[in-house]
């Protein structure tokens, strides 16, 4: 009997699968609803903190719309200039200010507009392509309305963690910002006589917050990227078929040029990239509803019968909803905590004007493009309700339903997905880095070290099958919302302070909307 040699691509995949198995069916046990269908116990602390901070901050995610869309454009930048505070070797606190954050604040490192794009950049791509095939697959066109449903409420989470960031961030002697939920858990929790949970609960984030950026924000983007690359280039009889590990070599190069350069070098790219991206992706979904205009009634018909009689599907209601809950929610990673990092390095002496800033992205992310997706693939007719989709045939399906646009629609797809991913890994690096240096310090050494590991995971997650990326994935950042939401219920009233503050400002000028 002759046994056949694993290719190097397999013998990874093996040794991933068998050290992650375990985590992930922890992180993913499921309370029964019905006797078809379960509920994963960390999608039930999502949604209700999300709908908690949507009542509790009076549908901020609304009311203060407008509000944050003037301050990207820099109606309000006015109030950052000439106003600059100087810490005090005391460290008074000046304006009700945390004392440990006075010395950054009115300085930071990038722009409102900078820090939204590096932020968008970490979600974009994590779900927006693949994953809302796959949930339309299991639970038909009507999950597409419990994805905008959880992306809007997303955006009072997103509101509430992002100001909580840039409240408690930290400078070092250089005046590179560190901040993020280890910095809010530790020194909020702190201050209300809780220093040993807060600490506790900044560790477990740490942890969860490293392995999310090797996985959901590194493998699970490269992976995409290279299966479309793959599927594009002639599928099982592409030049780089099996290779994986080779395309994994390429982007870990590209990526590893800009991660070197920290957060100042990142906002540089994205906000360049992450524009023309969203743009390139909008526009062919466009271009192809806009051939097919005529059915787009009946397309929003479908999602909204299917969203509350979905007939004929797997696990009916219950089972709609969880899919369109679950890719929304990985998709924006409202509630998470990770783009409070991205959003602590602005420049801005108000917290609550960041937070603002930050609601966008669930918006921008799901509201918008996830539903765009989900448009295309019911108007081109790909979708097949029940199909039960692979992670690999969500990414083609979405391509295919692209191509019939089109037919070179395929190859932009790729391109863009690419860039999705290449912005995505950057973004997550800075993340990880954060909580890296947290746990182990903030010297150079430490610095590289982490940054080699990611790029070396970049490979492995090219060469890995998308199925057991997708489920690590899933896994590691879902774990970091359970120390995240509890930090952000206990912390709520500084958010609320911090609003108010930031309402007097601007009072004057400018009404809220």
């Amino acid at each position: 009997m002759v046994t056949q040699e694993l290719t190097l691509d397999e013998k990874i995949n093996q040794a991933f699968d068998a050290a992650t198995g375990w985590f992930v069916d922890s992180i993913f046990a499921e309370i029964p609803i019905t006797d078809e269908v379960g509920i994963p116990w960390v999608l039930i602390v999502l949604i209700l903190g999300a709908g908690f901070f949507t009542l509790y901050f009076k549908f901020v995610n609304f009311r203060h719309f407008l509000t944050a869309i003037k301050v990207v454009k820099g109606d309000y930048d006015e109030f950052e200039k000439n106003e600059q505070v100087e810490a005090s070797t005391s460290v008074a606190t000046v304006e009700g200010d945390n004392p440990d954050t006075i010395r950054v604040e009115g300085e930071g490192e990038v722009s409102h507009f900078q820090a939204l794009t590096a932020a968008v950049s970490a979600t974009v791509g994590l779900g927006n392509i693949a994953g809302v095939a796959i949930a339309l697959s299991i639970g038909g066109p009507g999950a597409t309305f419990w994805m905008v449903l959880v992306g809007l409420l997303g955006m009072s989470s997103k509101f509430v963690e992002c100001t909580l960031g840039v409240k408690y961030r930290e400078v070092n002697a250089n005046g590179t910002i560190f901040g993020g939920p280890m910095y809010y858990l530790s020194k909020g929790l702190s201050e209300k006589g809780l220093k040993k949970l807060g600490k506790l609960l900044a560790i477990v984030f740490a942890i969860m917050c490293i392995g999310g950026s090797f996985g959901g924000g590194n493998m699970f983007q490269v992976n995409q990227a290279f299966q479309l690359f793959e599927y594009v280039t002639g599928g099982e009889n592409s030049f780089i078929s099996g290779k994986g590990w080779i395309f994994g070599v390429i982007m870990a190069i590209f990526v590893g040029v800009v991660i070197i350069g920290g957060i100042k070098k990142i906002a540089k790219v994205t906000d360049k990239v992450v524009p023309a991206m969203v743009v390139m992706y909008i526009l062919a979904s466009v271009t192809v509803l806009s051939l097919n205009y005529e059915q787009i009634p009946n397309a929003f018909a479908e999602i909204w019968n299917g969203a509350f009689n979905p007939q004929g599907i797997v696990g009916g209601f219950i089972g709609v909803l969880i899919q369109g809950f679950k890719r929304a929610a990985f998709s924006n990673e409202a509630g998470i905590g990770s783009a409070s990092i991205a959003h602590s390095a602005v420049k801005t002496k108000y917290p609550a004007s960041e937070g603002l800033v930050a609601l966008l992205e669930p918006f921008i992310d799901t509201v918008v493009i996830c539903t765009m997706t989900a448009l295309v693939l019911i108007i081109t007719g790909q979708l097949e309700v029940g199909a039960q989709l692979s992670d690999e045939e969500g990414v083609v399906l979405t391509a295919t339903a692209l191509e019939t646009g089109i037919s070179w629609f395929p190859y932009l797809l790729s391109f863009a997905v690419i860039l999705f991913a290449f912005s995505s890994m950057i973004s997550w690096s800075y993340y990880g880095y954060q909580a890296w240096s947290y746990l182990f310090g903030r010297s150079k050494k430490t610095e590289y070290t982490y940054k080699i590991i990611f790029c070396c995971f970049t490979v492995v997650g090219a060469a890995a099958t998308l199925g057991a990326v997708t489920d690590f994935s899933d896994a590691m950042i879902f774990a970091m919302l359970v120390p995240n939401m509890i930090g952000l219920f206990l912390l709520r009233k500084k958010v609320w302070e911090e609003l108010s503050r930031y309402k007097n400002v601007i009072k004057g000028i400018s009404k809220l909307s």
